[in-house]
């Protein structure tokens, strides 16, 4: 399953209500059958943290870091993918301060 960011976002991804809507109608519903995402950021000239954050993070800590596995992202300007690191950075460190259970599935 493919996600264009600029198509729901525009070139500058900054609405993280947007961005959780997406992650909840299409990511986790792709992920939970089984199917690879592509998270497609050609056209997108930069984004937030909280954007990002929004789309990706809850997944992360319910899942586990394997789900990157699945998950591919695309397109993505210099800029763009220093802030995807930085949130899934974030979360996978915060996962495991928290020690929290994944969930698998």
């Amino acid at each position: 399953m493919r996600v264009s960011v600029f198509e729901i976002a525009s070139d500058f991804a900054e609405d993280k209500d947007t961005a959780a809507k997406v992650r909840d109608a299409e990511i986790k519903p792709a992920l939970e059958q089984g199917k690879s995402v592509i998270l497609d950021f050609t056209g997108v000239d930069l984004t937030t943290q909280s954007f990002i954050h929004a789309m990706i993070s809850d997944i992360l800590r319910t899942r586990g870091e394997e789900v990157l596995d699945s998950i591919e992202f695309k397109g993505c300007r210099p800029g763009v993918q220093g802030i995807i690191e930085t949130v899934i950075q974030y979360s996978l460190e915060t996962l495991e301060e928290d020690g929290a259970e994944v969930v698998s599935g």
